[in-house]
């Protein structure tokens, strides 16, 4: 991951990105870190340890593990996250929630994962991806369920200003896509888990070909981000009713949006040419 790590809004996404590698017990202690929200900067390495029921020395694994130096920088970076008006955002859902309190949660969440998708973008990658796509011959989406919902959104978008790109959700046409990709062609893969069999087996061929891949997923510990040559990440707190994939597909569907964006200023005379067309060629269709 390349972020600032002096955003405050960048401390709970840079940790819970890392839980899917850490031990049971890792886990757990983390989780507890990250819920602690009495949390401040008198809280002691010897009171986290008494509290999680583990040694001092395993609180300090745990933090170099997170990525900080130790527990004075890691209580630091929770402080400060902890301090955020967003961080407040995400409530669980309940059965007994009203209509007003459900449709504040969902809308609080969607914002909290923008705001935090933003921190931990790498702007690096992002530039490569769009230089990808920029010069790409060829431009193949993979995704499989509801992210290759968010494919045939991009493909739409990027319809609109007349870059054409295919999407395929089919485990034999991934593969028959990606065996006839070259050096100058592109693969955009879609996987919130970045686990998806599918997705990286044609992506492996794909590579083998010669193919730049680009990942669009939540999870930076994946296989899918060791495949790739630009990753673009989401992060997002899910709940047990909707999971994280509700609210990362609005963080990923607005990260593709800021590609497309670039995309169509690379050139922007041909990017508004062509989008007065598209929208002409469908205007008598609107009643």
């Amino acid at each position: 991951m390349n972020f600032d790590a002096r955003d405050p809004r960048a401390v709970g996404p840079r940790i819970r990105m890392i839980l899917p590698t850490l031990t049971p017990l890792e886990a757990k202690v983390t989780r507890a870190l990250l819920d602690w929200k009495s949390l401040d900067l008198g809280t002691t390495l010897k009171q986290v340890a008494e509290a999680t029921g583990v040694s001092d020395a395993m609180i300090v694994k745990i933090c170099k593990k997170l990525g900080f130096a130790g527990f004075r920088e890691l209580r630091v970076g929770l402080v400060d996250y902890n301090r955020l008006p967003t961080t407040e955002m995400h409530q669980e859902v309940s059965r007994d929630d009203s209509t007003s309190e459900i449709i504040d949660k969902v809308f609080r969440t969607a914002v909290q994962a923008l705001e935090e998708t933003l921190a931990i973008l790498d702007r690096d990658a992002f530039v490569r991806a769009v230089e990808f796509l920029h010069r790409a011959r060829i431009r193949d989406f993979y995704g499989v369920g509801g992210s290759a919902q968010i494919a045939r959104d991009v493909a739409h978008k990027f319809l609109r200003i007349g870059i054409r790109a295919n999407v395929f959700d089919d485990a034999h046409m991934m593969l028959m896509s990606a065996s006839v990709l070259g050096p100058d062609d592109v693969v955009v893969a879609f996987s919130h888990s970045g686990r998806s069999a599918v997705v990286l087996e044609a992506v492996q061929q794909a590579r083998r070909r010669g193919a730049r891949v680009i990942a669009v997923t939540n999870y930076p510990a994946s296989p899918l981000v060791d495949l790739a040559d630009a990753v673009l990440l989401s992060t997002a707190r899910g709940s047990p009713l909707m999971g994280e994939n509700a609210a990362a597909r609005i963080a990923q569907l607005n990260i593709l949006d800021a590609v497309f964006v670039a995309l169509a200023q690379r050139d922007y005379d041909t990017a508004e040419k062509n989008l007065a067309a598209t929208m002409s060629a469908v205007k008598d269709k609107r009643r």
